[in-house]
């Protein structure tokens, strides 16, 4: 049952809306602002002087022309060093709103290069902390600061803080979508959730579809409760109008062919397992709950068929478990040392 609840709760995470780093609004909005001016494009000469400003501590003077040079230089090395350098001077003048034009190009046109993004992981967070000190100071009674404060407690671990923080929401006001589907994450996190955590959560679930009918997360999480207490016909309801909500929802069509296939309603169980087998080819579970729906339903060479597939990804994914373990313990033991050049 609890790894049941901490798939329903990894898809809830996926889904959340909320997330510390959702700094590309910033990022959207400066790239807007960068309106095509019709203006000649910078020497190269202008370019190396405003590195070099930049590189000997002039931040001041070198900011505006880095700012003009990272969208006219057409140098790929000389991009990502302006891109680097204006990102450096923003965030050490404590102007950090300045390195949203570097931080757009950089992770536009740098997207695999680790020094870029190791630049950009710093600069994000830097303006993640920035935005949560100014709500703090200018909002410290609002309800955007328990919402903030519960989930750093998330990511901390601390799932009876988070949740106390949530109920906090709820006093101010207890109408606000999304509230009480995160208290129902929050409760049902926990490594070994109560049964009485299990029921307030669901109960914080059922009244965020009071609030939200067309929270898919909700219906998904109640969907597998369900399943959990082994109640085929409210899984199968609440599953399909998740997936109604969001066709998208990949694990939403499993616990909707999964329960099906528990109710012995084979055929009907095909379409959403092969939905869920589209989205999630590489899934030994989709094809080990196809397998069962095609031999349920009588169609034994596709019943065969998703058996051999349900070998293979299940084979595929342990081989990539051990490679994985392999390098772990290569990296955690001490003696261990790059092998020698010949």
């Amino acid at each position: 049952m609890i790894s049941a609840y901490n798939r329903a709760m990894r898809e809830c995470f996926r889904r959340s809306t909320y997330c510390f780093f959702v700094l590309s609004l910033f990022l959207g909005a400066s790239a807007v602002g960068q309106v095509a001016k019709k203006s000649s494009p910078p020497a190269a000469g202008d370019a190396e002087r405003a590195t070099t400003l930049a590189e000997s501590g002039h931040c001041a003077e070198a900011l505006p022309l880095l700012k003009r040079a990272i969208h006219q230089t057409a140098d790929r090395d000389l991009k990502k060093r302006i891109g680097l350098d204006g990102l450096h001077c923003a965030m050490t003048r404590d102007t950090p709103y300045d390195s949203l034009d570097f931080l757009a190009v950089l992770t536009r046109d740098f997207q695999h290069d680790p020094e870029a993004l190791y630049a950009a992981t710093h600069a994000f967070s830097d303006l993640s902390l920035r935005s949560s000190q100014d709500l703090a100071r200018d909002a410290p009674f609002s309800f955007q600061v328990h919402e903030l404060n519960a989930e750093a407690l998330e990511l901390q671990g601390r799932w009876d803080e988070a949740a106390a923080e949530y109920r906090k929401i709820l006093d101010i006001n207890p109408l606000l979508p999304g509230v009480h589907a995160r208290l129902g994450r929050a409760l049902l996190a926990k490594p070994q959730p109560s049964p009485a955590e299990v029921a307030q959560a669901k109960k914080a679930f059922e009244e965020e579809l009071e609030i939200d009918p067309r929270n898919a997360v909700a219906e998904y999480v109640l969907g597998q409760l369900a399943a959990d207490s082994s109640d085929p016909s409210t899984s199968i309801r609440h599953f399909e109008r998740a997936t109604k909500l969001d066709v998208n929802f990949s694990e939403a069509y499993l616990g909707l062919g999964t329960s099906l296939n528990s109710a012995k309603r084979f055929a009907d169980a095909i379409s959403p397992l092969e939905a869920y087998e589209k989205m999630a080819p590489d899934s030994p579970t989709g094809h080990y709950q196809l397998a069962l729906a095609y031999a349920g339903a009588g169609r034994k060479d596709d019943a065969n068929r998703e058996a051999a597939l349900q070998r293979q990804a299940s084979e595929a994914l342990e081989a990539v478990k051990r490679k994985a373990a392999t390098a772990q313990e290569k990296q955690a033991s001490p003696g261990s040392q790059p092998p020698e050049q010949k």
